[in-house]
């Protein structure tokens, strides 16, 4: 993990839920604290059991958050791009950290210090409340995943990962909708929560169907709506 002295994209760091409806003015009191940490594909920014220090708001790249079960199976919980935060759990309740976070590709963060973000939140209430309502949004994806895994079967699963990255990573080409999702295939199937051969199966159906078009850690999306419906 390397610090530089590279320039806050202010317009990137506002998007996340820590500066909702809080004025200019405190909003470039917190920026000039952050500091920013440039990450190489693969390397890792904290490990699961670590002690907190910081929150952090994704500006380039992406992050990838895992948990390692005891023996050695890995669970890929989230991939989050620019404008997405993590960290806030150990914010409020800190202790060691519940997941590992690892850069997906190359990636800069701004890194908040827990103690400065406290000081500077002590006369701004209402932030604390946009940080519950963050928590209380992960929450409920969360509650999402797990009956997912209950009741919806993989290519169901695959179909809604598909479109969950769509929505935060996929840009309009005149093929489809682009998803350039930068994972593995084994990364792509901790994150559906299945083997790598049952999703690549599915993928494989998909693109046979004509919904998707495959390509090397990126697919295109090209019939969204019976996606959807699978995913139902």
């Amino acid at each position: 993990m390397r610090q530089t002295a590279a320039v806050v994209d202010r317009d990137v760091l506002r998007r996340a839920p820590l500066f909702v409806g809080v004025d200019d003015d405190a909003v470039e009191v917190l920026l000039s604290l952050a500091r920013i940490v440039e990450l190489r594909r693969g390397q890792v920014l904290f490990a699961q059991g670590d002690e907190p220090a910081d929150l952090f708001v994704v500006q380039t790249g992406k992050i990838k958050l895992g948990r390692t079960s005891p023996d050695g199976r890995e669970n890929l919980l989230a991939v989050l791009g620019p404008g997405e935060m993590f960290g806030e759990l150990s914010w409020f309740d800190p202790g060691p950290r519940t997941s590992s976070a690892v850069a997906v590709g190359p990636a800069t963060l701004a890194a908040l210090d827990y103690e400065e973000l406290y000081a500077w939140m002590a006369p701004r209430p209402e932030v604390a409340q946009q940080l519950l309502r963050a928590l209380a949004r992960r929450l409920r994806r969360t509650t999402t995943a797990l009956a997912d895994l209950v009741f919806t079967d993989v290519p169901g699963r695959v179909a809604g990962t598909l479109l969950d990255l769509a929505l935060r990573f996929g840009r309009t080409t005149e093929s489809g909708l682009l998803v350039q999702h930068d994972l593995t295939q084994e990364e792509l199937a901790q994150l559906v929560g299945a083997s790598r051969e049952t999703v690549n199966k599915a993928l494989a159906d998909f693109a046979a169907r004509g919904w998707v078009k495959l390509e090397a850690r990126s697919v295109s999306l090209l019939d969204v709506e019976r996606l959807r419906r699978r995913a139902r």
